[in-house]
C-alpha cells in the first residue's frame, strides 16, 4: 500500500458514520447478546472451539449481526465473503461459492459467506446455497429481520443453527455512548457535555438500535457550536437531531402478532392503560386499522359476550366509524371502544359452548329432528304428529319441553358465568322456568 492510498482510507475512515467507525473488530468489544455470547453461552463455545457451522442471525435492525458475523470471521481465522440478498442473484451467488472453493483448494482456509437480509433471497436462490451449506464448501451466516421459520426453504434452515439477537438493553445503549464518547478517534478529542436527559431521550428514541442511536449522538454533536472549549448536547439539541422514535413493527412478521397479542390478552384482563399502550404501538407502526377492529369485534364476543351485549354492539359500530372516518381522528373513536372493551365484564361461556357443541356434533352420529319440531311447510308434512309441538308464545313465552334428539337429551353445552347482564339473563330464565315449573 503507497502512502496515497494510506492517505485515502484515513480519509474514508474520518467520513464515515459513527456506527461503521465503532463497529466493534473483537468479541469482547461486543455489546449485548449474553444469552448467546456470555460466557459458557452456546455461540461463545462454537467460536473458541472453532467450530463454526452455517447459522442464521436474525433480529431487529442495529443490533450488530453483521458485526458479529465479522467477529466470527476473525477470530476462527475464516476468509469472509459479503453478499446482500437485495442486490445479488445465482450469478453473484456463483462467484462468492468459486471464491470459496480456491480458499478450499490453494489455502486450505474455509470461507464464511455472509448474505444480509437472506429472507429476500428466492425459493431457487435458496436452493442453489444448500448443496455448498450441505458439502461446508462454504460457511453460511445469514442475516435477517425476518423469522427465518417462515422466510427460509426448510431443507436449508434443516442445516443451518437458528440465533435469535434481542434489541439493546438500556444499559447496552449507554454503554455504547460512553464508548463513542471515549474512544472515536474524532469524538474524544472534544469537549462533549453530554446531559443526562439528553441521554435518555437519545437512548428510548433508538428503541434499541445501535445504529440509530450513534447517527443521533453524532448529529447533535457535529451540528451544535462549541462555546467556553464545550460542546453541551441538550434535551434540545437531541431532539432537533433526531425525527421521532424508531418502531420495530412488521405487519407481517413476528413483532405483528406479538404486538396482538399483548392487545388482545390487555384487553381480556382488564386494562386499560397497557391496552392503550399496545393499540398506541400498532397505529405507530402502521397498522391497518381495520384489521384492529376487527379484532375488537372478535373479542367482544368471544371474551365479553353476554356478559355485556353492548360490546358487540359498539365493537362493530366502531369497525363502520373508522371506515368511515379514517386516521387520524380513527384512533379516538379506537380508544374509547378499546376502554370500554377492557372495562367490561368478562364471559367466555358462549365461545366455550359453542366449541364444546361442535366437538360434540363431530365425534357423534347425527339423531333425526324430533317430528314435533320438523317444518310443516312443505308437502307430505301433515303425517307428523303436529299436535306435540307447544307454541311458546301460548303459554306466556315459555313452555316446558324436550328439544334435543331422545339420544342427547341429557348433553348440556351452555355454562353461565353468572358475570354482568348474562347473570341477569341466566336469572330471569331460571325465574321463569321455576315459575312453569309450579303450574
Amino acid at each position: 500500500m503507497d502512502l496515497f492510498e494510506l492517505n485515502r482510507q484515513r480519509e474514508l475512515e474520518k467520513s464515515a458514520p459513527l456506527a461503521d467507525r465503532l463497529r466493534p473488530k473483537k468479541l469482547d468489544d461486543y455489546l449485548g447478546q449474553d444469552h448467546l455470547l456470555g460466557d459458557g453461552k452456546i455461540l461463545r463455545r462454537m467460536i473458541r472451539a472453532d467450530r463454526i457451522y452455517s447459522m442464521i442471525l436474525y433480529g431487529p435492525p442495529g443490533v450488530g449481526k453483521t458485526s458479529l458475523a465479522k467477529i466470527i470471521s476473525e477470530a476462527t481465522n475464516k476468509a469472509f465473503e459479503e453478499i446482500s440478498a437485495v442486490t445479488s442473484g445465482i450469478t453473484d451467488l456463483k462467484k462468492k461459492v468459486q471464491i470459496a472453493k480456491d480458499n478450499l483448494a490453494y489455502e486450505n482456509r474455509k470461507t464464511i459467506l455472509f448474505v444480509d437480509e437472506i429472507h429476500r433471497f428466492n425459493k431457487s436462490q435458496q436452493d442453489y446455497l444448500l448443496p455448498f451449506v450441505e458439502d461446508s464448501t462454504i460457511i453460511l451466516i445469514g442475516a435477517s429481520t425476518e423469522n427465518p421459520y417462515f422466510e427460509i426453504n426448510k431443507a436449508l434452515l434443516s442445516r443451518m443453527y437458528i440465533f435469535e439477537l434481542k434489541a439493546l438493553t438500556h444499559e447496552d445503549l449507554s454503554k455504547l455512548i460512553d464508548r463513542a464518547l471515549t474512544k472515536d478517534e474524532l469524538l474524544k478529542t472534544k469537549n462533549i457535555d453530554l446531559r443526562d436527559e439528553a441521554r435518555e431521550i437519545l437512548i428510548n428514541y433508538s428503541n434499541g438500535d445501535s445504529r440509530a442511536l450513534l447517527n443521533g449522538l453524532e448529529i447533535a454533536i457535529f451540528s451544535e457550536e462549541e462555546k467556553n472549549s464545550k460542546i453541551v448536547i441538550d434535551k434540545s439539541t437531541i431532539e432537533n437531531s433526531i425525527q421521532k422514535k424508531i418502531f420495530i413493527y412488521d405487519k407481517k412478521g413476528d413483532s405483528h402478532y406479538d404486538l396482538v397479542s399483548a392487545f388482545i390478552k390487555s384487553i381480556r384482563g382488564s386494562d386499560i392503560d397497557a391496552s392503550l399502550y399496545y393499540l398506541a404501538r400498532m397505529l405507530e407502526g402502521g397498522e391497518d386499522i381495520k384489521f384492529i377492529a376487527r379484532r375488537l369485534i372478535i373479542l367482544a364476543s368471544e371474551d365479553i359476550s353476554n356478559a355485556d351485549p353492548k360490546a358487540l354492539i359498539l365493537a362493530v359500530a366502531c369497525f363502520h366509524a373508522i371506515d368511515t372516518v379514517g386516521m387520524p381522528e380513527a384512533r379516538i373513536i379506537l380508544a374509547q371502544t378499546v376502554v370500554y372493551l377492557a372495562a367490561a365484564p368478562k364471559s367466555n361461556s358462549t365461545y366455550l359452548a359453542i366449541d364444546k357443541a361442535l366437538k360434540f356434533v363431530r365425534e357423534n352420529s347425527d339423531e333425526g329432528v324430533p317430528n314435533k319440531l320438523k317444518d310443516t311447510h312443505y308437502k307430505g308434512s301433515d303425517t307428523f304428529v303436529k299436535d306435540t309441538y307447544l307454541y311458546p308464545h301460548n303459554f306466556g313465552g315459555y313452555v316446558r319441553a324436550d328439544y334435543l334428539p331422545d339420544a342427547f337429551r341429557d348433553i348440556s353445552f351452555y355454562e353461565s358465568k353468572n358475570i354482568g347482564f348474562e347473570k341477569d339473563m341466566i336469572d330471569r330464565l331460571n325465574k321463569i322456568k321455576r315459575g312453569n315449573n309450579e303450574d
